[in-house]
Parts: structure tokens; sequence; C-alpha cells
């Protein structure tokens, strides 16, 4: 068996043109929820903004970083679970807030504003992050990442789909109500199936490899869940808040991740399986959460 660092996951290039586009679409979905009054929400709560805000961007990536550091995993591991850190939230964040009782609309707020701050911040952080670490960065510098055109590719399936979102939302309420929902439905399962896809293509390295990074994810994703909590509880934030923070900054869009390793990464072997599983890891350990969460009502003060 080829270390995990060696091998390349196969996708062929048809097939990444309309994963992109299908992201796009999904990111066009989650805009159809945002409205321009989500961002003026934010001076009404800038607290709990700004500790969601944080926890995403800055403590989750360091520590996802000091993850690595204590496990030690192949450095295309490493670099899977940091680029997996650095992505925006996922579009389920809302209905598992709901689910547990969680203040729903400082989620949609969360959400809203971590994808546009997304847009910058991702390939900078990831960047960061990616080339501090005493192993993966050695693998970075040989791929040769250009942050500029990590950049553009953002822009293209998350900024221009978001703006056209929200201008749409705001410009055509009465047909943004008809859409949204089959858009968002639509465009999810789209995802999982090309998730599906690309692990079935895959499937010998798969379950050669599953076995390589799923304590990672599992521990990586509870920490996740974990920080945002932690960090909502430090700032003094109510149960009722506590909850969607801890919910919006442990579900990442790992389909975004995916997407981005075939794209600039060749589907470098520890980073497709590290995605692939927190994918699917992801959205059980969410509903897991919410559902236990759900059975117990949440202080609102």
């Amino acid at each position: 068996m080829l270390p995990v660092d060696e091998i390349r996951l196969n996708f062929n290039p048809a097939s990444l043109v309309a994963l992109n586009v299908v992201l796009g679409f999904l990111m066009f979905g989650i805009a159809l929820d945002t409205r321009i009054e989500d961002f003026r929400r934010v001076a009404r709560m800038p607290g709990a903004m700004a500790v969601g805000i944080g926890a995403q961007f800055i403590v989750l990536p360091a520590v996802t970083f000091g993850l690595t550091l204590l496990l030690q995993p192949a450095p295309s591991i490493a670099l899977g679970m940091i680029l997996v850190a650095c992505c925006p939230p996922g579009n389920i964040s809302q209905i598992l807030t709901h689910r547990a009782g969680g203040n729903v609309a400082l989620s949609v707020s969360m959400t809203a504003i971590s994808n546009a701050l997304a847009i910058v911040l991702m390939p900078l952080n990831f960047a960061f992050w990616g080339g501090l670490h005493p192993t993966a960065s050695t693998l970075l510098r040989t791929i040769a990442l250009d942050p500029l055109d990590m950049l553009g590719h953002i822009v293209m399936i998350i900024g221009i789909p978001f703006v056209l979102g929200v201008a749409c939302a705001h410009r055509l309420p009465g047909l943004t109500t008809r859409i949204k929902k089959p858009a968002r439905i639509l465009s999810f399962l789209a995802l999982v199936g090309f998730i599906v896809g690309a692990i079935a293509g895959n499937w010998r390295y798969f379950l050669d490899y599953v076995g390589l990074v799923l304590l990672a994810v599992v521990l990586h994703d509870a920490l996740a869940f974990g920080t945002g909590w932690l960090c909502a509880r430090a700032a003094g934030l109510a149960d009722y808040d506590r909850r969607a923070v801890a919910i919006e900054v442990g579900i990442r869009n790992a389909g975004l991740g995916l997407v981005l390793i075939f794209s600039f990464f060749g589907g470098l072997g520890g980073m497709a399986v590290v995605a692939g599983v927190w994918g699917f890891w992801d959205i059980i350990a969410g509903l897991a959460l919410a559902s236990w969460w759900g059975r117990r009502p949440a202080v609102q003060a």
C-alpha cells in the first residue's frame, strides 16, 4: 500500500466543472435565505457575532493546528484537516440550530457573514497555518499553491453566487419564496451525490486509508463543536446563543474543501479522504448533538 501522501484520487475534469456549478448553486441557495436585515442584525448582537466569527476564523484553525501537532498525521492528512477548518459553515447549520432549539436568527446571520468573509479569509488562513506546519508546509511548497488563485476560485464559486442570491432575495421576494426550498434541497442532494461519487470512484483508496483519518476526523469534529460552545460560554452568552455558535463553528463546508482539493491539489490522497469522511461524519455528529439539545429547552436570557 502506497503512503497516503503519494496517492492521487481520480475525478475527471467534466465532473469537477459540474461540481463547481453545483457548489455555486448551493451557495446561491444559502443566499436566498439571506436578507439585508441579516447584516443589519449584526449591529444588534455584536458580541455574539464577534464570538462566532472569531471562533470560526481564529480559534478553530489554531486548535486544528494544535491537534495536527498532537496526532502527527501524514502531511497530506494534516493539510486536509487545516483546509476543512478554514472552510465556511455548511448549509445545514440553520436546520440543525432550529432542531437544537438554538438562536436561528444568530445562525442565519453568522452563515451570511462567515461566507462573505471566507472569500478572503479562507485562502489566507489556509496559507498561513499550512505554511506554518512543520511537515505539511514542505508538501504545500511542493504543490506551489498560490493563495490568489484560490481566492479567484472561491470568488467564482462562493462570492458571485452569494451576491446574486442576496440580490434575488432582495429584489424578487415572491420568486425567492417559491424557489428557495427546492433550490436548497436539490443543491444539497446534488452535492451529497458528488461526494458519494468521488468516494465510489476511489473506493479502494478510501477502504485502504479511512482508518488513518477516522480518529482524526472524529476528534477534529468534536473539537470544532466544542470550540464554538466554549468560546460562547467564555464570552458569557446565553445557552440559546451558545447552541447556535457551537453548531455554526462545528458544521464545515467539506464539499467546498473537496472542490478545492481536486482543483488545486490534484486529489491529494490524505486531503481528499479527510474531506470525504468529514462530509458524512459532520452531518451525523451534528444531527446527534442537535437532537440531544432539542430535548432540553434552551435558556434564552
